[in-house]
């Protein structure tokens, strides 16, 4: 399970992943939970969200672990209404992501504690195809990048 953890004090949040689940498992939106058993000594969290494993979020009046279809407003003005699926607000195996806001502080800060992972740059198709031309930009002569060219001019329809 992927947590967001809230810091208040300076507006950052923190993703950890999890494998010890069990913490969390029957909560609902609102309660707090004790964030030991996940390496925070100390600290306590109020849960305020999450999602499935398909992307559909949870919604705090909404009873039970179970996805609905409701009726939602959009514009009360105009009388717009959606039907929108949502996740009831207790936490099940389901739950792929939660968000947590810190409600009491432990002795060491949040920014030690927590690994945060660090994601990898990757390159775009164009980033990627500029960067092998310019490898290539070295390793043939100037009269095979001519050739190399005439072939592709033959090669364009006109």
């Amino acid at each position: 399970m992927i947590l967001a953890i809230g810091d208040p004090k300076n507006g950052k949040a923190y993703p950890s992943k999890t494998e010890s689940t069990e913490v969390f498992m029957g909560k609902r939106i609102g309660e707090e939970v004790d964030l030991t058993a996940i390496g925070l000594e100390g600290y306590t969290a109020k849960i305020t969200g999450g999602s499935d494993k398909q992307g559909f979020p949870m919604k705090a009046d909404l009873r039970g672990t179970s996805r609905k279809r409701i009726i939602i407003t959009k514009d009360k003005k105009k009388g717009k209404k959606l039907k929108v699926t949502r996740r009831g607000n207790i936490v099940a195996e389901d739950i792929a992501q939660l968000n947590l806001v810190i409600t009491k502080y432990g002795k060491n800060p949040l920014d030690t504690t927590i690994d945060t992972p660090v994601k990898e740059e990757k390159k775009s198709a164009k980033e990627e195809m500029v960067s092998q031309s310019l490898d290539a930009v070295n390793k043939i002569s100037a009269e095979e990048a001519k050739a190399m060219q005439e072939t592709m001019k033959k090669g364009k329809k006109h």
